[in-house]
Order: structure tokens, then C-alpha cells, then sequence
């Protein structure tokens, strides 16, 4: 595969705090270094600033924090701009990556203030209410939780959704001169839902695609991480309010948007490595249960991925093995073209569609203990560098 001859490319982006934005912000840094590039802004900006398709950037699908990024970079701004954004003055190094050293930005700095905005509900409110009326369970601290304990989170993400729509010119997906969807899921449902500019006729089964939402309140849906933050509420076409929360919760990965979009080269990154082990950190059995909580996460997470990218090289090598198949029995044409057709549909497959994944190193340990919000620019720094080692290493073996 030749990265140049790719006529549509996608990004897409998972979630995973403060810490996953900074390792895709290096691994953009390590693409740029490759020779790609970053369309974005409205129409008019876009034909303007990106003529030549060629190794562009047009696609983006964020989930979670990293449908914060792929919004910025969809709505215009630079990765220089997002890096100084989170760099919050002049101490932090995380420029040092960057080709360019000055950064006339639009953007604000990205603080705490931005991130968590604590829930306007009462804390007493969410005190027990076994005392006021009937248990609908009964049982013993399970029970005790659902019937009484009535706070939905933490923190809210408001802040976020007026961080992006201050810092978008058009908060409209419409508006863009690229495809930007962002990935929730839907709370009182059992589907995922993607935003972006879809006709109200588009469907597709299982997953629900809504042009309901402004950028902003779509970004806030998608990074509302249960329990830490409370499930987001958007009105639909109907006035109807409709809440969301993370845009991971039933899938990692959802490369299938790129895909569906009509991309036919698929760069996706994702910051989740489980630990292993390495004498200089040891063994997790003595860091406590935070720790041991936070690797069984990441087994399931990597376990969910893996089986991702295994379907999609187990439907290839079908569809390749019954193409051979045929042409090598010297069986009828039309029958192979026909079954190939069949085939294509039923599993949703993408003939000529490639797949980059770039991901930590199990070695880079740093990647597992650092925490998940940390805006400190020494921290911010070594992951940047960490998701520009990743990237450089992922597209190396590919020629341009």
C-alpha cells in the first residue's frame, strides 16, 4: 500500500481523558512528520487552503476525548493551536515536538475550569431516600446504591460543550468543509449514535445517525464518562430531550464511520495499553485497587479492539479466500461477481479499504500509571512524546 495513492483518508480518534488527547495530538505530530496534513474550517476555507486531496485529512469520527480533538482539527484549527491550548503558559514543552515554534492561536487555554464543571444537583439531594419511601429492591449494598444514591455524576459536561462552541466559528457540522462525526451512546437505549450533517432518512441498523445536535453538544455528550460525569440531555427535532453519554461504551473503535464515509485509508488511534510487567514499576499487586481496577478496564478495552481488527482481517481473508477460489476453479463470472456482491452487503464489507492502528508500547508504562486528567505540562509533554514514538513507528513500514 502506497499512502499517496489513497484518494480519501479518515481519522478517528478514541477516547480516554487528557491523557489519550495528548497521544493523539503526538501521534498528528508523527502523520505531519509523514507528510500528511489537516483540512478544516468552512467550505470556503477548505477549497482555499487544501486543494490537492493528497494526503488530507478530510474524515474525521471522535469518541470521547477524542471527539474534542477531531472537532478542533475539523473546525479549522492547527495541532500547534491544540497543543498550546493545553499547554497553559509558557513553562510547558510540549511545543518541542512542534516544526513550528510560534503559535498565533484562537483558541483559549484548556483548564480545569473547562473539564469539570461540578453537577448542579444538590449533593443532599442525592443522600438516601430509604427512609421517605418504599424500596423497589431489596438486597444489601446493590440495593442500597440504586434506591438511594440518585446522584447521576460528579460533574456535567457543559463546560466542555461552551469550550467548543466559544472556540468553533460555525458550530454547525453543515457548515464545515469536512466530515466530522462524533460517537455517543444513547442512555436510555441500547444503541450507539453518531452525529454529523446525515439526511433524517439515513439509517443504518442498530446504530442511530442524528443531525440533531450542534458540534459542541455533541462533543459533550460523547466525553460524559459515567460515573465521573452525568449522561448529557439534547432536544431532538421533536423537542424531545434526549440523553448521552461516552461515545465508547459499546464499541472502542469506530473505524466502520470512516469507512462507511467512503474512506479508503483509515488511520485510527487509540491510547489503551494494559501494563506489563517491567522491573522498573513491578508487579500492580502492590499499587492497590485504583491500579488493579484501572488494568482490568484496560484487558477488557484491548480485548474489545483486538476483536475488532480480527473481524475485519477474518472478513477480508473471506472474501479473498472465495474470490481465489473461483478464479482458480475456472468458475463462471457472474457467479463469482453475484456471490462477492452478496457477501460485500451481508457483513458490510469495504473492498479496498486499508487500516493503520497505532497504539502505546506495552514498554511505555508511563502511558498506564499517569493519571487520566492531569493538565500537567511536564506529564502532557512525555505523553505527546509517547504518541509520536507510536506514530513514527506505526507508518514507517508504509512508502509513500
Amino acid at each position: 500500500m502506497r499512502l499517496s495513492e489513497k484518494k480519501k483518508l479518515g481519522l478517528v480518534l478514541s477516547g480516554g481523558g487528557i491523557k489519550a488527547a495528548a497521544f493523539h495530538l503526538g501521534v498528528c505530530l508523527a502523520l505531519r512528520e509523514k507528510g500528511f496534513s489537516f483540512a478544516g474550517g468552512s467550505k470556503e476555507d477548505v477549497a482555499k487552503n487544501n486543494p490537492d486531496d493528497k494526503m488530507t485529512f478530510k474524515t474525521y469520527v471522535g469518541s470521547s476525548a477524542g471527539s474534542f480533538l477531531t472537532s478542533l482539527l475539523a473546525a479549522g484549527h492547527s495541532v500547534e493551536s491544540i497543543i498550546d491550548a493545553f499547554e497553559r503558559g509558557a513553562k510547558s514543552d510540549l511545543t518541542k515536538f512542534s516544526k513550528k515554534k510560534s503559535v498565533a492561536t484562537r483558541l483559549k487555554p484548556i483548564t480545569y475550569r473547562d473539564i469539570f464543571a461540578v453537577n448542579g444537583v444538590s449533593f443532599l439531594d442525592s443522600l438516601p431516600s430509604l427512609l421517605r419511601r418504599k424500596s423497589l429492591v431489596t438486597g444489601g449494598l446493590e440495593a442500597f446504591l440504586k434506591n438511594g444514591f440518585k446522584l447521576n455524576g460528579l460533574f456535567t459536561t457543559k463546560n466542555i460543550e461552551r469550550y467548543m462552541r466559544t472556540n468553533i466559528p460555525k458550530d454547525d457540522f453543515a457548515s464545515l468543509g469536512v466530515e466530522n462525526y462524533v460517537v455517543a451512546t444513547q442512555l436510555n437505549h441500547s444503541r450507539k449514535v453518531v452525529f454529523g450533517p446525515f439526511p433524517e432518512t439515513y439509517k443504518v441498523k442498530n446504530i442511530k445517525y442524528a443531525n440533531f445536535a450542534s458540534i459542541s453538544q455533541a462533543v459533550a455528550a460523547s466525553t460524559a464518562l459515567p460515573p465521573f460525569y452525568a449522561p448529557y440531555g439534547i432536544k431532538n427535532q421533536k423537542g424531545k430531550e434526549l440523553y448521552f453519554f461516552d461515545g465508547e461504551i459499546r464499541e472502542t473503535l469506530s473505524t466502520h464511520v470512516a469507512a462507511d464515509a467512503g474512506a479508503d485509508l483509515v488511520i485510527a488511534s487509540y491510547s489503551v495499553q494494559p501494563y506489563h510487567y517491567t522491573p522498573v514499576m513491578g508487579s500492580l499487586h502492590n499499587y492497590g485497587i485504583p491500579m488493579i481496577i484501572n488494568q482490568a478496564l484496560y484487558q477488557v478495552i484491548q480485548q474489545k479492539i483486538e476483536k475488532h481488527i480480527d473481524h475485519q482481517q477474518q472478513i477480508a481473508a473471506i472474501m479473498s479466500a472465495v474470490d481465489g477460489y473461483f478464479r482458480q476453479q475456472g468458475l463462471p463470472e457472474e457467479h463469482r461477481e453475484k456471490l462477492l456482491e452478496i457477501l460485500t452487503k451481508r457483513v458490510n464489507y469495504k473492498p479496498g479499504v486499508d487500516y493503520i492502528y497505532i497504539h502505546p508500547s506495552p514498554n511505555d508504562y508511563e502511558m498506564f500509571f499517569v493519571d487520566h486528567f492531569s493538565l500537567n505540562a511536564e506529564i502532557l509533554g512525555r505523553i505527546v512524546h509517547i504518541g509520536f514514538k507510536a506514530g513514527i513507528h506505526a507508518l514507517r513500514k508504509y512508502d509513500l
